[in-house]
């Protein structure tokens, strides 16, 4: 498995951990983690701390030359407010660890020039479909339906 795909899943599980939801992301600039973070929406009752804004913000600020050459890991398929993030920020690539059980705006980010690797790992599938099934109210939530 890729090693920050892996950092990626570490902090889902540790979101999962903490009584929220299962997602977790890592933003990589030449080589190296520079912002990991998970869903924090439940812990911090927060309405925006997804995965990858999570890591985003844990990044701190950082130059627009540092975005561009980064790529993002989630353990998901970014959403329509994760992906506007990226696309803000320039950021050219995205490693999604799995887009069974959610699709996001992959064709969105691909047709803006992003990157987009899918995975299809199977830990990220286990994990959200564990989840989905426990807390259906709580992923509806999260993903804007319920």
């Amino acid at each position: 498995m890729d090693v920050f795909l892996g950092a990626a899943i570490d902090e889902a599980e540790q979101g999962l951990a903490e009584g929220g939801i299962p997602i977790g992301a890592v933003l990589v600039h030449r080589g190296a983690i520079i912002g990991r973070g998970h869903n924090r929406r439940v812990q911090q009752g927060s309405a925006v701390l997804h995965g990858e804004m999570d890591a985003l913000e844990r990044a701190g600020r950082q130059p627009a030359s540092v975005y561009r050459e980064s790529v993002i890991y989630t353990t998901l398929s970014p959403c329509a407010m994760c992906a506007g993030a990226i696309l803000l920020y320039g950021i050219p690539h995205v490693v999604v660890g799995e887009n069974r059980t959610f699709m996001g705006e992959e064709q969105w980010l691909s047709s803006r020039g992003v990157r987009v690797d899918v995975l299809q790992d199977d830990r990220c599938i286990r994990l959200m479909t564990a989840f989905i099934a426990a807390h259906p109210d709580l992923w509806d939530e999260d993903i804007g339906v319920g």
